[in-house]
């Protein structure tokens, strides 16, 4: 399937895909934790601090301000800063897509945000509260791309499901390049990577996306973002170099001591697939703050669990608390 091609932004599409891909097949992708203070308060030196603690990491790719990173919670003033300090601080090292919702009008006043910012493409995140049926959720993306000169990556979750014919019908649209994937419906996901042009973007966006990583690449989809990475890179950097590597021993055993205990503690509370990371962060001295509601930060039986939890798969790759 041929790509349409655009009069202006072109290259720079072309540019941004390759370096997506290169990335992706080269780490895990890192979704920083927006930084707040106690008060709530956006809190822009802490945020500074924990971008550059994640790119020292060589993560392939940053997505601040997107599900993890609480875009739901920030103003328009709030969420300039956070992709401000998120592009000076990948000083052109690795990509940058910035999260972007709502319905159209208001995800493009945000993607003009991450444009002036000098974000390289943006993430698309579900429209808030209402279905749609397949027509809409391609006009919703129609817009957005009339609205802005960046990239587009549509996130499927939630209410938001795409057909393989709405997959062509969105390919075709110049700006998008790619699909994120949150259902971890395998077999609607092997349709819509056989109905897409072959430069078309796949990635794994399931939470604790480790768990399905190897379901994931068996229909060609090897790519995935990393909660973990937010708090632990060196747990996330070793998974993937085993799962990569084909060290199915190691990769059985992160699963399996780290990874699936960490999902059950995360499916206590809603909202801890967040207020967790963030937890876990903060137990490593990392100086991202509380959630923001409506999320609410873990109980204390909770936050105990989960330090038992870090210290041991912080054990198993040989990395310190």
């Amino acid at each position: 399937m041929a790509r349409v091609s655009l009069d202006t932004g072109t290259d720079t599409h072309t540019v941004t895909i390759r370096r997506l891909r290169d990335g992706m097949a080269q780490g895990v992708l890192s979704f920083p934790l927006t930084s707040f203070h106690d008060d709530g308060t956006l809190d822009p030196d802490g945020f500074r601090t924990h971008v550059a603690a994640q790119l020292a990491t060589a993560p392939g790719a940053v997505f601040p301000a997107c599900g993890t990173g609480e875009f739901f919670s920030l103003d328009e003033d709030e969420y300039r800063q956070v992709v401000s300090i998120a592009v000076e601080a990948s000083g052109g090292r690795v990509p940058v897509v910035a999260g972007v919702g709502y319905g159209w009008a208001q995800a493009a006043r945000f993607a003009l945000i991450a444009e002036e910012a000098g974000a390289d493409a943006l993430l698309v995140l579900p429209h808030y509260l209402v279905a749609a049926p397949q027509d809409g959720l391609v006009a919703q993306l129609e817009q957005l791309a009339a609205r802005t000169r960046l990239p587009l990556i549509a996130y499927q979750r939630g209410q938001v499901a795409y057909t393989a014919e709405s997959l062509r019908r969105i390919a075709r649209i110049p700006n998008v390049i790619g699909l994120k994937d949150g259902h971890s419906d395998l077999d609607r996901l092997q349709r819509l990577t056989l109905a897409a042009p072959e430069d078309f973007l796949f990635f794994n966006g399931a939470a604790t996306a480790e768990i399905q990583a190897r379901a994931y690449a068996t229909v060609g989809v090897p790519a995935y973002s990393s909660a973990v990475h937010a708090f632990a890179p060196e747990i996330a950097n070793a998974f993937f170099t085993a799962l990569h590597g084909g060290d199915q021993g190691t990769v059985d055993k992160l699963l399996r001591d780290f990874y699936v205990p960490l999902v059950e503690i995360r499916d206590r509370v809603p909202g801890y697939a967040v207020s967790l990371v963030k937890a876990a962060a903060r137990l490593r001295g990392r100086p991202v703050g509380p959630v923001r509601a409506p999320l609410t930060d873990p109980s204390a039986t909770d936050l105990a669990d989960l330090r038992t939890l870090l210290a041991t798969g912080l054990d198993l790759v040989g990395a310190a608390l």
